[in-house]
């Protein structure tokens, strides 16, 4: 028989290398989150899927979620005093907690909702929760919650698409259909969809600059991509040919402070066992 034992390290790249080494000292850790002070670090472990959070060199380390909910998508808020994530439990229906950076309490956000909710994502200003839906449901959309006013509203034309993310400056909002093999934004100053670019990707990261997204492409010929808002114009970032990655959904890409790539590298181990029993 074959015994697997899950394990990753995270590393960080360097654009102009291509290198990547250990960082946060290569803690097993995916879907790491930075407030907005760069005090703090929010990330859930891998593969218990646990919410941690601590200052980046490792202080201050406390859980912010339980064994009975698989946590994924940590999101702070503005003011760094709480973070929403998501529960992906199997046989559950996916939901939206908020918890404080404080301590471990988690509450969901919109227990009544019927719909499926994922990938939260803080408005720049603070004040609204974007809300995705699974990836392999046409139907779904992308909805807004606005947390002064506790109504939510649905995004116009946002139908079959999901992953959404906000632009820095909260003029755009970038999200991926539910096929994955292309790349739409919406403005907000004119209220339209249009086309980024078709090509498959996943984990979408705005830079600081709101200038690029970048992009996961890891199913042929794994790469680090992004996309350049102004023109259009994609760019590889990154080989990952010879870098395998893993992640408790599926490998996972992120973005450190000062837009460097970080990535779970998988370095778990298979072992192979003989058994001997005696038949009664």
């Amino acid at each position: 028989m074959v015994g697997r034992t899950y394990r990753g390290e995270l590393e960080r790249g360097e654009s102009r290398s291509g290198t990547f080494a250990p960082f946060l000292s290569g803690i097993s850790a995916e879907d790491v989150a930075f407030s907005k002070d760069g005090q703090w670090v929010a990330y859930v472990s891998y593969p218990e899927s646990i919410l941690w959070r601590s200052k980046l060199d490792g202080r201050e380390k406390i859980e912010l979620s339980s064994p009975s909910v698989l946590a994924a998508g940590p999101c702070w808020s503005r003011d760094g005093k709480q973070i929403a994530f998501y529960d992906y439990s199997v046989g559950k229906r996916r939901k939206i907690y908020l918890v404080s950076a404080d301590n471990g309490s988690p509450r969901q956000l919109l227990p009544e909702d019927p719909e499926p909710q994922q990938d939260p994502d803080w408005s720049f200003d603070g004040d609204k929760i974007l809300l995705s839906g699974v990836p392999d449901d046409t139907n779904v959309t992308i909805r807004v919650l606005d947390l002064n006013t506790h109504q939510v509203s649905t995004l116009p034309g946002s139908r079959g698409l999901y992953g959404a993310r906000w632009s820095p400056d909260g003029r755009y909002i970038v999200a991926m259909p539910s096929d994955a093999l292309s790349l739409v934004l919406f403005d907000f100053q004119t209220q339209k969809w249009s086309l980024l670019a078709t090509v498959r990707a996943a984990f979408l990261n705005w830079s600081r600059d709101g200038r690029y997204v970048y992009f996961l492409r890891w199913l042929d010929e794994p790469a680090v991509l992004r996309i350049r808002i102004n023109d259009r114009k994609v760019e590889r970032v990154s080989d990952l040919t010879n870098l395998p990655t893993t992640g408790n959904i599926g490998p996972w890409l992120g973005l450190g402070p000062d837009d460097s790539l970080l990535v779970l590298r998988d370095i778990g181990t298979q072992d192979i066992y003989s058994l001997d029993w005696e038949e009664p």
